[in-house]
């Protein structure tokens, strides 16, 4: 199974503010969609619950450490990132997508194949931020321009995939 972290960040790590994004971005958000229609993907409680609802034609799989959590029907409560993985493996998946927040993504980047990264051309004001990698391990094999003025996006991006050495 090829477990990707998906990720906008900005240039000083910047992923969140107030439980929201600090940022406008369309595009990014057109890509993210784009990404993960169709597959399994993995968030903290917190993430989850800064959505209005579901994201359509996914599957949630939600960690928390709160046992009596619940999600609508078709989603998943685990008590730990390793469990979700576990439970994706047990089901066959061949792809899993893990969106966030801060702890699930620093928890989840040894089991990482791939990052795919929205690098945001800003330093926003933020509350949370993506952990610090260490990028020897890691060899880029696409990045993609996107100048916020040919478009609706507050800033300018590059979408980026990093694959693991």
């Amino acid at each position: 199974m090829k477990v990707s972290i998906i990720v906008a960040k900005g240039e000083n790590n910047a992923i969140g503010k107030a439980n929201g994004l600090p940022w406008h971005l369309p595009s990014d958000l057109k890509h993210f969609k784009e990404s993960t229609r169709g597959h399994h993907v993995v968030m903290g409680r917190k993430t989850f619950e800064s959505l209005d609802k579901p994201l359509p034609g996914r599957t949630h799989y939600v960690v928390t450490r709160n046992p009596s959590y619940q999600v609508p029907e078709g989603h998943a409560v685990f008590s730990s990132l390793e469990n979700a993985l576990e439970a994706a493996k047990a089901k066959g998946l061949d792809r899993l997508f893990i969106l966030g927040g801060a702890e699930i993504y620093r928890q989840a980047v040894p089991y990482t194949d791939e990052l795919i990264v929205t690098e945001v051309h800003a330093r926003p004001d933020a509350d949370t931020f993506f952990p610090e990698l260490n990028l020897d391990e890691w060899e880029e094999t696409e990045r993609v321009h996107v100048d916020h003025l040919n478009t609706k996006d507050e800033y300018s991006m590059d979408f980026v995939v990093l694959k693991r050495k």
